[in-house]
């Protein structure tokens, strides 16, 4: 589903510019730039759903290409990750910027990948919406986007709707209101526990009806705290089993403003393993 997402990958590190490539392509249709100026051909050529620049570039910085491309109506229309030092980003860029969301230079490769997938699939989930059928209701595959992707997706883009998720003949269901999970039953379990459970699911089916609404409210975390929460429970028990954890994980309670590095379970032995073989990137 993510691969109908168009993202324009432009730095001039070739280095930082592969790698990144290479670990998004998974997820959308990359087109890579060394320069802004290319970029832009590019960019005119095939109009991006999201931009991802390195902020220091030599002639037009990464803010400037973003705003060149927001200037021109053919082009206007996409999303933006700036990845920028801790000094630029307080002292050069603002919140008032046209990026979207920020990255800290330097960073590991897969806290990256994780931070810009999210971004990708809220834009996948967008795509997804305004083309659903008649009914109204989007469907998928959890193969494609799992339960974590899929709500840190919705909280993203502060979205009101019902989530239905099957698997296996287990069925649960999720009421978001602008992108915090307000309801949730699965069986006889309601609220926190009902989320919890079905985190683990990477397989099945979902369906988001964006008209679905309730009046009850069962849940007492938001949808930050049902994810870290729940991975916390998901990690103790795997590690106790021996399975290894899961791939995605959300965002620290502090990650929503600008310079986040992204993900992040506190307490997580095999978050501590797999940074000790991650890569670091910088200019």
């Amino acid at each position: 589903m993510a691969n109908d997402v168009k993202l324009l990958l432009v730095d001039d590190n070739p280095m930082v510019l592969a790698m990144l490539q290479q670990a998004l392509t998974p997820f959308a249709r990359v087109v890579a730039a060394g320069d802004t100026a290319d970029a832009l051909l590019k960019a005119v050529d095939e109009p991006p759903d999201l931009v991802v620049c390195d902020f220091r570039m030599p002639g037009m910085d990464g803010r400037q290409l973003v705003e060149k491309l927001k200037s021109r109506p053919a082009t206007a229309n996409f999303s933006a990750v700036l990845m920028a030092s801790r000094t630029d980003i307080d002292e050069r860029l603002s919140p008032q910027d046209a990026a979207d969301d920020y990255l800290v230079k330097p960073f590991f490769l897969k806290d990256a990948t994780r931070r810009i997938k999210r971004t990708i699939d809220r834009i996948a989930l967008e795509k997804m919406a305004k083309t659903a059928p008649s009914d109204g209701v989007v469907r998928g595959n959890l193969s494609q986007m799992n339960v974590i992707d899929l709500m840190q997706s919705l909280e993203m883009g502060r979205k009101s709707c019902q989530l239905k998720l099957n698997y296996e003949g287990d069925k649960c269901e999720v009421f978001f209101v602008e992108g915090q999970v307000k309801h949730a039953t699965y069986g006889a379990l309601t609220g926190d526990e009902a989320v919890f459970k079905v985190l683990r699911w990477t397989g099945g089916n979902f369906e988001l009806n964006f008209e679905g609404k309730t009046d009850q409210e069962t849940t007492k975390l938001n949808t930050q705290g049902l994810l870290m929460e729940g991975l916390r429970l998901l990690d103790e028990s795997q590690r106790e089993s021996g399975e290894p954890a899961p791939e995605s994980e959300p965002a620290s309670a502090s990650s929503g403003g600008a310079g986040s590095t992204g993900a992040s379970v506190g307490g997580s032995s095999h978050r501590a393993r797999e940074e000790e073989e991650d890569v670091l990137l910088d200019n």
